[in-house]
């Protein structure tokens, strides 16, 4: 489970004895933005939100300017030492569309969410496949 950004910057050590890695998205970006989710969600969250600080609450829909970031980082890391590494993400951003067009930006193997979103996730791979080489990343946000 790749969770702290540490783990991120030493992808590459990490690849040498892990088969796989999977992105913990909500650790991940608990520890990116160095807030809790329920501190967040609860208090400060809502208003970064309506004043436009932030697009989408990044519980929800993956943080590419930020967490992503980390993520391809890793995953580029990880496969310079192992070629064929399996990458994937736990989390609830796994069902949501811009995460998941992300997710097959960055070429991820595999996304895992709760079942409910499993519909809406196959639909979004999909739709990325289609777009593909249309998708920029966020930079800023």
């Amino acid at each position: 489970m790749m969770e702290v950004v540490r783990a991120c910057l030493r992808a590459g050590e990490i690849a040498g004895v892990a088969e796989f890695f999977s992105f913990g998205t909500n650790d991940l970006t608990q520890a990116t933005f160095s807030f809790s989710r329920e501190d967040a969600e609860n208090k400060f969250l809502p208003f970064y939100n309506s004043a436009k600080i932030l697009k989408d609450n990044p519980f929800e829909a993956l943080d590419t300017a930020g967490v992503g970031q980390l993520m391809q980082f890793a995953v580029e890391n990880g496969r310079k030492t192992r070629g064929g590494l399996k990458v994937g993400i736990c989390g609830e951003q796994g069902g949501h569309p811009a995460s998941m067009r992300f997710c097959h930006y960055a070429n991820l193997t595999y996304v895992s969410c709760s079942s409910p979103r499993v519909p809406i996730a196959r639909l979004a791979a999909a739709h990325a496949k289609l777009l593909e080489g249309e998708f920029k990343p966020a930079t800023s946000g």
